[in-house]
C-alpha cells in the first residue's frame, strides 16, 4: 500500500474527525526518538521541501506534473509485483505486471496512465504489506528519518527498496539517479500541499494526531490492532522482541481507532504521490471509507511528508 496514498487518508481522517473523546491507552515505546524525529522532519519540510514544492508547482504546467507523477507510479507497480510475488498473491502480482506492460509501452514510458483508464486495479502494495501478509500484523510506530510516519515493520521494508531502488536498472548514470530521486521527492511533496497546509492550522499536538490517525489506518489496511496498554499477550507483536522495556509511556487515542475492518475497506484506490518515501497516485473518491473525500489534485504518510516510496 502506497505510503503517500496512506498519509494522505490520514491527514483526510484527521481533519474530518478532530473531535473524537473516547480514548483508549496506546503503547508507543519509541516516543522519545519520535518526537525528535518528527520535529526534524518538519523543519525540513517546512523551510525546504515546502517552499520547493510551491515553486515547483509554480512554474511547472499541471499536464507536465501529471507526466512526472505517472512515470513514478508506475515504477511504483514494480514494487508492488515484487511484493505480491513474495506474498503469493499470483492475482494482484498479474494486475501489477499487466499495469506496468500498458502504461511503459502504450503510455511513454509510464508518462501516460493507461492502466487507470482502461480501470485496472491498481494495487500499490509494499514490502510491509508482504510482511504483514507473512504474520507481522502488529508493529509500532516509528518515525523514519526524512520520510515521515511509519512502523518498525513498514520502515524495514522502505530501508531494502530504498536500498534497491527500481530506477537504477533504468538510469546508470549517479547524477541522473539523484536528480531523479530529487524530482520524486519534489513531486510527491507538492501533491499534499493542500492537504498539510490544513493540517499545520489544526491540532495542538501535531505528533499525537499524526500517529494516532495513521495507526488506524494503517493496521485497518493489515488486520493489526493498536496495542492497548493492557495488553499483555500480544503473540504476533514482533516488535516486542526489540522495544525497550522501560518504555511504556502511554498517550491517548480515541477508541474508535481499534481496527475492525479490512484493509482494502479503508483505502480502495491510489493518490497522486513515498517517502522516494510516496509512492504519486490520483486520489479517490473511496480512499477513506466513511469519512470524507479528496480533490482529484489532492493527495499519502510514509512523509513528512513528501514519502516517496
Amino acid at each position: 500500500m502506497s505510503k503517500k496514498k496512506l498519509l494522505a487518508a490520514t491527514l483526510l481522517l484527521f481533519l474530518s474527525q478532530a473531535g473524537w473523546a473516547e480514548e483508549q491507552a496506546y503503547k508507543d515505546p519509541y516516543e522519545g526518538y519520535n518526537r525528535i524525529m518528527f520535529n526534524i522532519n518538519d523543519h525540513l519540510d517546512r523551510y525546504i521541501m515546502t517552499p520547493v514544492a510551491r515553486g515547483y508547482r509554480k512554474v511547472t504546467p499541471s499536464p507536465v506534473r501529471t507526466g512526472v507523477n505517472n512515470f513514478f507510479n508506475n515504477l511504483r507497480d514494480v514494487v508492488s509485483f515484487g511484493s505480491n510475488l513474495l506474498r503469493l498473491d499470483i492475482e494482484k502480482a498479474s494486475t501489477d505486471f499487466v499495469r506496468v506492460g500498458i502504461n511503459t509501452t502504450f503510455g511513454l514510458g509510464g508518462l501516460l496512465n493507461i492502466a487507470d483508464a482502461g480501470q485496472i486495479p491498481n494495487n500499490k502494495n509494499t514490502l510491509g504489506d508482504t510482511f504483514a501478509s507473512w504474520g507481522w500484523k502488529n508493529s509500532h510506530y516509528f518515525v523514519y528519518p526524512i520520510l515521515g510516519p511509519s512502523t518498525v515493520r513498514d520502515s524495514i521494508g522502505s530501508t531494502i527498496t530504498d536500498a534497491f531502488p527500481v530506477d537504477n536498472a533504468i538510469f546508470k548514470d549517479n547524477t541522473v539517479r539523484w536528480s531523479i530521486t530529487g524530482l520524486n521527492g519534489v513531486a510527491t511533496r507538492e501533491v499534499l500541499l493542500d492537504v498539510t497546509d490544513s493540517l499545520n492550522d489544526a491540532a495542538l499536538d501535531r505528533y499525537t494526531y499524526m500517529r494516532d490517525m495513521y495507526m488506524r489506518l494503517r493496521n485497518q489496511q493489515v488486520g493489526g490492532t493498536l496495542f492497548p496498554a493492557d495488553d499483555e499477550d500480544d503473540d504476533d507483536d514482533i516488535d516486542n522482541l526489540v522495544a525497550p522495556d522501560g518504555g511504556n509511556s502511554t498517550h491517548t487515542q480515541p477508541a474508535s481507532a481499534t481496527a475492525d475492518k479490512p484493509a482494502d475497506a479503508v483505502i480502495k484506490n491510489s493518490v497522486p504521490t513515498n517517502s522516494k518515501h510516496v509512492q504519486t497516485e490520483p486520489v479517490s473518491a473511496e480512499y477513506v471509507a466513511d469519512t470524507t473525500t479528496a480533490p482529484a489534485d489532492t493527495a499519502s504518510v510514509n512523509q513528512p511528508y513528501w514519502n516517496v516510496h
